[in-house]
């Protein structure tokens, strides 16, 4: 488990783009989201992506799964939320635990931290396979629904 490089970032906009299309069907315009993926690799006022490599005993490593934490001010708390965004696991390592370290790594790193009060995402409505991943690792359902106006995929 580490934080992303540029050197992660054609893997990061591949993995992104193909997580678009399986979870909401959405073609992702390529030089838009390595844009942003790179916004977030070069200021980590944007958060951060944390990938999982996969080691070949030779010194070659190959990312098999990615998340991206962005952050979100609680004025309640006077505290941070780390936002779970962007998950991505190689469909050769599903199933297999990826996730699951990556998400254990991020709550034991949330938790060490005074300034972060907890771990939030979202899912589509439909993945019930993902609601049920994030289920077996302690999340809850929030009693708040999210709306949104999306600029980008729904400019009107």
């Amino acid at each position: 488990m580490r934080v992303a490089s540029e050197d992660d970032l054609d893997v990061l906009v591949n993995f992104g783009a193909t997580m678009a299309k399986e979870t909401e069907a959405r073609e992702l315009d390529r030089v838009r989201l390595r844009q942003g993926i790179l916004a977030v690799l070069q200021s980590s006022t944007h958060g951060y992506y944390l990938v999982c490599d996969l080691h070949d005993g030779q010194g070659s490593r190959n990312v098999i799964g990615q998340m991206l934490i962005t952050y979100e001010w609680s004025d309640w708390r006077n505290a941070t939320f780390w936002w779970i965004q962007s998950v991505y696991v190689h469909p050769e390592w599903r199933r297999q635990g990826v996730y699951r370290r990556m998400h254990e790594y991020i709550v034991r790193s949330a938790r060490e931290r005074p300034d972060v009060c907890g771990v939030r995402l979202y899912v589509e409505a439909e993945n019930i396979v993902a609601q049920t991943a994030y289920k077996r690792m302690g999340m809850n359902a929030s009693h708040y629904r999210m709306y949104e106006r999306d600029f980008i995929f729904d400019p009107s």
